[in-house]
């Protein structure tokens, strides 16, 4: 009897490891283990998509809404939907799930803060989403605002903690300025942050950072197992899209590295072809000569690969198009926002008739300056497209904001 005890114990150590048990239990797990103790007897809302899974891919919806003493009442839906079937920058509508029945408001729409109608029979809103670690990333302000909407309306806000793409430790970028705040510029923080979203919400509502300086009644579910210098691989956990163009875990990286130049939509980035972000590439570009321009800089951690292919939709679709694809050898030797400005200084000595910021709609200029917090980024960075006319401003919030962030470290 013991020898089969002994046997069978050995098979599910081995099943374990030749499965790859997570390292990192995320705050659903938590929270599971816990047997729901901060949601018992409560009437609870729940901001989530389809990132929102336990370690099975069983949904934070279906979890909630058969766990013993937690009433599951109302879903909302941050941008790309619940489902995440909904394009990136298009509306999201309320509407009814169809496997729970229950109401879904939208968050990413005409409404984009949860109204007293929508929470009036709720006691708390928990929020469970995997984002990117990048400030431009939306999900960062539906949580701003589901919180403020909490303060104000005498809420508890929950937070299920989830791993931080980028790392814990990488942080990118000049801290935004008022006047550019909006959903893909909501908080004064760098561009890249270095917290998870359960540290982002703590220190947010901590230093009165809601909107009119209120607190919520917040409370974060932590990991177990995560550290600061683990990449997403190093957690165990399987990636789901955070979002239709970030399709793999590595993807924040990229997303960092290109999204910003992206915004002009006329240098692709690679969004509408098989590797999103990827990318920078335009038809009159020689692939060969400058990916030979971009090796010679020798940067350290990314290589450049000449490349040639035809969108299938989006902003340059079916359009032959010639560029570099990017490849991290050691990401954490690279500082990714640098990466565009680089490639957009090159590219700019090679083609000076072809600035990006002239070719491009005047619109993008707001979207570009929104997304970089500041229209000094610009304005320095077109004066001659030199990277180093920018780069002291782009770093010269890094090290404060570290200081700050480190007091709400929980990993």
């Amino acid at each position: 009897m013991q020898k089969r005890i002994l046997t069978t114990l050995a098979l599910a150590i081995a099943t374990a490891a030749v499965c790859g048990e997570p390292k990192v239990r995320t705050g659903i797990e938590v929270l599971k283990e816990r047997h729901f103790d901060v949601l018992k007897g409560k009437r609870v809302g729940l901001v989530t998509n389809p990132t929102g899974v336990d370690q099975s891919m069983r949904s934070t919806i279906d979890i909630l809404h058969d766990a013993p003493g937690v009433k599951l009442v109302a879903l909302f839906g941050p941008e790309h939907g619940i489902r995440g079937d909904i394009f990136a920058g298009q509306s999201v509508t309320n509407t009814t799930d169809p496997v729970t029945g229950l109401p879904v408001y939208s968050l990413y729409g005409k409404t984009s803060k949860p109204t007293a109608a929508m929470l009036k029979e709720l006691d708390a809103i928990v929020y469970d989403l995997q984002d990117n670690g990048c400030r431009s990333y939306t999900y960062v302000a539906t949580m701003g605002r589901a919180m403020a909407a909490a303060a104000e309306h005498n809420k508890t806000f929950i937070v299920l903690d989830r791993p931080n793409p980028l790392g814990g430790n990488r942080i990118e970028g000049n801290m935004n300025e008022k006047p550019f705040q909006s959903s893909v510029n909501y908080w004064a923080v760098p561009y890249v942050y270095g917290l998870t979203c359960g540290e982002l919400a703590e220190m947010a509502n901590t230093e009165g950072m809601l909107e009119n300086g209120k607190k919520c009644n917040l409370t974060v579910v932590p990991m177990k197992g995560w550290k600061r210098d683990m990449t997403y691989a190093d957690t165990g956990l399987q990636w789901v899209m955070a979002s239709p163009h970030q399709p793999e875990a590595d993807s924040a990286l990229f997303y960092v590295a290109t999204g910003i130049m992206g915004e002009l939509g006329v240098i692709s980035e690679g969004v509408g072809y098989t590797v999103p972000f990827h990318m920078f590439a335009a038809p009159w570009i020689n692939h060969k000569v400058f990916a030979d321009k971009l090796t010679s800089l020798q940067i350290e951690g990314v290589l450049f690969r000449p490349i040639v292919y035809k969108p299938y939709y989006f902003t340059h679709k079916d359009q032959e198009l010639r560029g570099v694809q990017l490849y991290f050898t050691r990401p954490g030797a690279v500082n990714l926002t640098s990466l565009q400005f680089v490639m957009m200084d090159v590219h700019n000595r090679m083609y000076p008739e072809k600035n990006p910021f002239k070719l491009c709609k005047p619109q993008r200029h707001d979207m570009f300056d929104k997304v970089c917090g500041s229209a000094e980024v610009r304005l320095r960075f077109t004066k001659e497209m030199s990277y180093d006319d920018v780069k002291d401003f782009l770093n010269k919030d890094i090290e404060s904001f570290r200081t700050k962030a480190s007091k709400y470290y929980k990993y």
